[in-house]
């Protein structure tokens, strides 16, 4: 790693940063969030096109997308070992380089066996950056003493929506190629830029005065290890919710309750403007109701949001029961990923983005079992399930969690 080690290790960085440069870290970061969602976005618009380009079945491209999620949860725990080794700061600016370079691939394979092969990087890049961010956060979080890490995954949240609003509208204009490639200059400008400026602030140090990012992992007790386990499956049970309804929340608003195309396209949208706007006040509900109360409300939220989604007999209903969902989830995955990286640092982070990703890898094919076993609205009821679960989880891991 000649690059990460020129950009230098964190063993002889200064105790800690100015309370200036804490602000333009959060700002940093926050642009960081918002491009990861916003070329995630820009790709996940051109599958279609990038089917058809393929010539894959539905089948084959369903294995083919499985890359991105194993590539992401391969090198998840990897990105945790490369933090600690070289610090948050130059591991995010790498993985940004190379979600940028990497999302310009798929448009160039000609067949389900390649473009899995190039979504294997792509994805390895998404998972990457994802723990080095999340682990920068952590360590901000912990500096500011507020808990702002929900505004970083809104960033995440209206990124993904500005990349998919502005990958829909130029679809019937410009080619995959030129779509996405696109996309990387943009993400290498944009990295290029806020990278610079990344790479030179300082990573927040611990309350004892030592640096956040060492040599050295955090030690990770028997109870210590248990507890970032039970906050990734509390991301485990949100992902599951998000993966879910991204990929059937529209077969269910059209098939089971007729509704026309357009409007089953808005279900999931509702889900996300719900969750963005959920996150975009996260920080204050967390100050007022702390992370226990905040865990167990959002998941008895979603629960009776989700409730309403699947088995409510009218469209307007079912979309209402969405955005609900959608407000309880909001605040559930930041929070469990902030107290798995508080407790052990980049690897706690990497351990619980592990848990939730996959948690988002089973979603969607469970859903489709449950659906042929029983229905589809039953089987989207067991969002609701898990969704109740985290909120349980959440309220037995109260002392952990205590703000």
């Amino acid at each position: 790693m000649p690059l990460l080690n020129k950009l230098g290790s964190a063993t002889s960085r200064p105790p800690s940063p100015a309370p200036s440069d804490l602000v333009r870290l959060r700002v940093v970061l926050t642009v960081f969030f918002a491009l990861d969602g916003f070329v995630f976005a820009g790709w996940v618009v051109r599958i279609p096109a990038i089917k058809e380009q393929t010539g894959a079945s539905s089948s084959a491209l369903g294995l083919a997308l499985l890359g991105v999620s194993v590539g992401a949860v391969i090198t998840m725990m990897l990105t945790g070992r490369l933090c600690r080794r070289f610090g948050s700061h130059p591991v995010t600016v790498v993985c940004g380089v190379l979600l940028s370079l990497s999302v310009a691939l798929p448009p160039l394979t000609h067949s389900a066996l390649a473009l899995g092969l190039v979504l294997l990087v792509f994805g390895a890049a998404y998972g990457g950056i994802n723990v080095a961010f999340n682990s920068a956060a952590v360590d901000l979080v912990t500096a500011l003493g507020r808990p702002i890490m929900p505004s970083f995954h809104a960033a995440f949240s209206l990124g993904g929506m500005v990349g998919a609003g502005i990958g829909g509208l130029i679809a019937g204009s410009l080619s995959p190629t030129r779509h996405l490639f696109g996309l990387t200059v943009i993400g290498l400008i944009v990295t290029a830029v806020a990278g610079r400026a990344l790479l030179r602030l300082r990573p927040p140090a611990l309350p004892d005065g030592g640096p956040q990012e060492n040599g050295a992992p955090r030690s990770l007790t028997p109870r210590t290890r248990g507890l970032v386990i039970v906050f990734g499956l509390i991301a485990l049970c949100t992902a599951y919710g998000e993966g879910a309804l991204a990929d059937w929340g529209a077969l269910h608003l059209e098939q089971d309750l007729d509704a026309h195309p357009g409007v089953a396209a808005a279900g999931y949208s509702c889900f996300a403007l719900a969750m963005t706007l959920g996150r975009a006040t996260g920080t204050v509900l967390l100050e007022r109701l702390g992370r226990t109360r905040t865990l167990v409300a959002g998941g008895a939220t979603a629960a009776v949001g989700m409730l309403l989604g699947a088995l409510a007999p009218s469209v307007g209903a079912a979309l209402l029961g969405f955005a609900v969902t959608g407000i309880g989830l909001a605040n559930i995955f930041p929070v469990a990923v902030e107290r798995a990286g508080a407790l052990a640092g980049p690897s706690g982070v990497a351990i619980a983005s592990t848990l939730g990703y996959g948690g988002m890898l089973l979603g969607p094919p469970a859903i489709g079992f449950m659906a042929d076993w029983f229905t589809l609205p039953t089987a989207l009821t067991s969002v609701a399930a898990l969704a109740g679960v985290a909120a349980v989880i959440g309220f037995t891991t109260r002392r952990a969690a205590v703000s």
